[in-house]
């Protein structure tokens, strides 16, 4: 255990995120996740969306950026919008509050139970040193707790062979660059023939959800399905991808 996370447990015991916000760690009253203050910044992905990459739209309707490159995967679903609370409750759980994983799990099972019955879940992976750095993969969390809601196994099918760059400030097609070849099959018997849920933290552009696809498409994969805990929400016109990148 490394210092981070006997600071947070250190932490935990004083304040126990059972009677805290899970944003602000104001005292809770009412078994409440958030306090009155945080709750209505935290957006849920429950309006209408892109029927393909499941993120909010103004329309119902498949969005121009699935139909200009429709996703390798047959279709996504979110928990949150990635924006306001629902963007630091993610980050909070990335950046060290483990126990977020059951709560973003289940909302994020919640969607899963929408798509077409999968085999197995597997999840996006990070490389064996970001792991060490940070002790945990956030995405295989979440893949561990939504299996356990939909009684699905979890399997590590895929592994991140390289660092890649920080993304944030790239444009699609940099980022599919960036990404390019970062991710190989580590267990293809895992996922051959079989219906996959794939598992991610946060689908911006999709670069990240594609390139794994093509992974687990290679190794025969039959279906695809993601499910992310949160995504950014779509605009429509000139400069989308830069407005959202800034999330």
């Amino acid at each position: 255990m490394n210092l981070k996370e006997l600071l947070i447990r250190a932490r935990n015991s004083i304040f126990p995120p059972d009677i805290t916000c899970d944003l602000c760690g104001a005292e809770v009253f009412d078994g409440s996740r958030f306090c009155k203050r945080c709750l209505p910044t935290v957006h849920f992905n429950d309006g209408v969306t892109c029927p393909v990459c499941g993120r909010r739209t103004a329309r119902p309707e498949i969005c121009m950026e699935c139909k200009s490159l429709a996703p390798r995967y047959k279709k996504a679903v979110s928990a949150l919008i990635y924006s306001d609370g629902g963007a630091r409750l993610v980050l909070k759980f990335k950046r060290g509050a483990r126990y977020l994983k059951d709560y973003i799990g289940g909302l994020m099972a919640e969607k899963a139970r929408k798509l077409p019955q999968c085999d197995v879940i597997t999840y996006v992976p990070i490389t064996k040193k970001r792991k060490r750095e940070r002790g945990y993969n956030q995405a295989e969390l979440l893949a561990e707790a939504i299996g356990k809601e939909l009684n699905l196994p979890v399997a590590a099918a895929l592994e991140k062979k390289r660092e890649t760059d920080d993304q944030k400030a790239l444009t699609r097609k940099e980022r599919e660059e960036n990404l390019h070849a970062c991710f190989a099959i580590a267990d293809r018997a895992a996922v051959k023939g079989r219906r996959v849920l794939l598992v991610d933290d946060v689908l911006t552009t999709g670069a990240t959800a594609d390139e794994a696809c093509r992974e687990l498409q290679i190794a025969g994969a039959k279906e695809i399905y993601l499910v992310t805990a949160a995504s950014v929400e779509y605009m429509q016109g000139k400069g989308d991808i830069a407005k959202q990148n800034k999330n």
